[in-house]
């Protein structure tokens, strides 16, 4: 890409990735995002520090919820959720598991 920035955030994409299946690996997140398994983790960490993620402990194998309710933490976008956005990006509403 031109430039080399991208318009969403990679918070934004894990966030995406974690909507479609909430039981991805942090090492398939890391291969469709573009970045390392090291920044996934810490992306998951901010996120659930911040109440828009949940991780759940099933066996061996983690299993993620999204806060679709979540407000968008800049003052322009706070009227918008977190599902807002992750409707309008993936065509429909994220899976309630």
């Amino acid at each position: 890409m031109a430039g080399g920035w991208t318009f969403l955030s990679n918070h934004a994409h894990v966030l995406i990735c974690l909507a479609r299946d909430p039981r991805t690996r942090v090492r398939d997140i890391a291969a469709e995002v573009g970045i390392t398994e090291r920044a996934v983790h810490k992306i998951v960490a901010q996120l659930e520090e911040e109440a828009v993620l949940a991780r759940i402990r099933e066996g061996r194998r983690n299993q993620y919820r999204v806060d679709t309710n979540a407000a968008l933490r800049r003052p322009v976008a706070s009227h918008c959720t977190v599902g807002d956005v992750l409707a309008l990006v993936l065509g429909e509403s994220p899976r309630a598991d």
